[in-house]
């Protein structure tokens, strides 16, 4: 993706910028007329992250999405104006329950409702604490994708005092801000709700007690800590956290945010983030609100049901280029995010690419690999699909990706591993992808499909064996215009007479290949080789497929 710097942006693309429609262009301009009304010379770009679990695919989703934002607004603004990404760990809030992952649960039990990096790192001895452990994890994770962000720990800015001006505030208006809180809550909560969460001096633990005193001039406040008795602590220096929906507030108040996505499912909430923020004494940020995934049944994806696809998993299978063009496609569209969506983005990405090389400066900023890229977009020819190459090994079952790269390179002359490492790269992801997902599943041709299928092996008989894809197709269709029940009438043939029914091609790929569907077949048979493919054809007619 970009390299761990901001890359730079070729200016021929700053006035085409000033129109272009691609979402984060739209949602940057918002921020653009935003710096303008305020005077600010300085563009802050945020993203939240809670160091509870190991990154994620949405965590991804979100940077990737955000600079995305950040790309279109320095194309905006001509590169003029600084930006920054900070990328912020919630590592204070308290452990609520213990993650499944842990080597001992007994272990971890004692710290629970302490902060994240006051519980112990319970895998290694690397780390201080759970929290800086997963805090760890983060930037190694962004840093894998290159990101230009600065990272921001919880912890370290309420403690270290970056807060505490904000916070000082928030006990002088703490009565305004109960009442944004409170009818957001039901009769019980109302009761004992505090925005102040209190770290007890006793045991450490975050507490969710109600205040029995807020001293607003002096920015203290009074609790009954865990053993009853009344406790004073001051609002600054980590002695206190915020409730997580007046701490978004308060955090853009302090912060100066000017842009944060956020999903779907803080939508409701976003409300109450603005006014507290403003009631803190700051602007509200621009929001982008982004739709949730969605596993293959249409459920949402959720960490503790596992229904989701992680990125470790996306990364096995495919690239990081066509996970973050399935993150740029209808970010405010649902999306279902399974294995079977693989294929198809990676296919499409090598499609953008392939095209973006031939676009004026103006359609590049609409075209995908753009904005996937940050606008430094590479050269790359792919002269073979995934989705073929995952037919050829349907049809081959290599046992290694020379056997694969025997096909590619008598369909390609000149083409190898060393001309072509994407290529070589996405070879190897198609045969894992194959071997963990592609389910064969035959069936055996019935009468009128055995003539066809003769037919067919017959015509490719009479072809060259180094017929293109063209001639392929064509030699196919010419078999299938001669059959009534691959005729569609509602189409023309070229002779006059009529068209040739999807129908025909289904069933090649539901006999030849055990798939219900599958790229042209022409181009697969050039791939495979006209003497394979006629084997193919044979085996089938043999009844060899159904053995397998």
């Amino acid at each position: 993706m970009s390299p761990a710097v901001l890359p730079a942006l070729d200016p021929a693309f700053f006035d085409a910028a000033q129109t272009a429609r691609a979402w984060p262009f739209e949602e940057a301009r918002k921020l653009v007329k935003r710096l303008e009304k305020s005077g600010k010379g300085e563009a802050l770009f945020e993203t939240g992250y809670g160091p509870s679990g190991l990154p994620h695919i949405g965590t991804f989703g979100e940077v990737a999405r955000t600079t995305m934002v950040r790309t279109a607004f320095r194309l905006l603004t001509r590169d003029q104006v600084p930006t920054r990404l900070l990328c912020f760990s919630d590592d204070m809030d308290g452990m609520r329950k213990i993650p499944d992952t842990v080597p001992s649960k007994e272990a971890m039990e004692p710290h629970l409702q302490k902060p994240l990096t006051a519980v112990p790192d319970p895998w290694t001895n690397e780390y201080p604490s759970f929290g800086e452990h997963n805090n760890a994890m983060l930037r190694r994770f962004l840093d894998t994708f290159g990101f230009d962000y600065e990272f921001a720990s919880a912890t370290d800015y309420y403690k270290s005092g970056k807060f505490d001006a904000v916070l000082m505030r928030a006990a002088e208006r703490y009565d305004d801000i109960m009442k944004v809180m409170l009818p957001t809550l039901g009769a019980e909560r109302q009761a004992t709700y505090s925005p102040f969460l209190p770290i007890s001096p006793i045991s450490g633990r975050v507490l969710y007690v109600p205040m029995k005193d807020v001293d607003a001039k002096n920015g203290m406040v009074t609790f009954t800590d865990e053993d009853g008795r009344d406790t004073t602590v001051p609002v600054t220096g980590g002695h206190v956290k915020m409730q997580w929906k007046p701490d978004f507030g308060m955090r853009w108040a302090a912060l100066g945010v000017d842009f944060e996505m956020f999903g779907k499912d803080h939508q409701t909430n976003a409300p109450i983030y603005d006014k507290i923020c403003e009631i803190l004494g700051g602007k509200a940020p621009e929001h982008y609100v982004y739709e949730l995934f969605l596993d293959s049944e249409g459920q949402k994806i959720s960490k503790s049901k596992g229904n989701g696809l992680t990125i470790d998993e996306w990364l096995t299978y495919a690239s990081n280029e066509s996970l973050g063009l399935y993150m740029f496609q209808k970010p405010r569209t649902a999306k279902r995010l399974h294995f079977d969506v693989i294929p198809r983005a990676v296919d499409e990405y090598y499609s953008f690419i392939d095209g973006y090389q031939k676009q004026d400066i103006a359609t590049r900023l609409e075209n995908p690999v753009f904005h996937v890229h940050y606008g430094a977009v590479p050269t790359t020819h792919m002269p073979v699909t995934f989705a073929l190459l995952l037919n050829l090994a349907t049809a081959s079952n290599p046992e290694t990706p020379e056997v694969m790269w025997g096909y590619i390179s008598a369909y390609a002359p000149g083409v190898t591993p060393q001309t072509h490492p994407h290529l070589d790269a996405l070879v190897g992801y198609a045969m894992r992808y194959f071997r963990d997902f592609v389910q064969k599943s035959y069936r055996a041709p019935d009468d009128v499909e055995r003539v066809a299928l003769e037919a067919l092996s017959a015509a490719f008989g009479t072809l060259p064996a180094d017929a293109d894809s063209e001639a392929i197709q064509n030699a196919a269709l010419d078999v299938a215009r001669g059959i009534e029940r691959y005729q569609d009438h509602s189409r023309t043939g070229p002779n006059g007479g009529p068209g040739v029914s999807g129908e025909f091609f289904q069933m090649l790929y539901q006999v030849l290949i055990g798939q219900e569907r599958g790229p042209r077949f022409g181009s697969f048979a050039a791939l495979y080789g006209i003497d394979n493919s006629r084997r193919l054809i044979a085996d089938a007619l043999a009844g060899k497929m159904l053995a397998q």
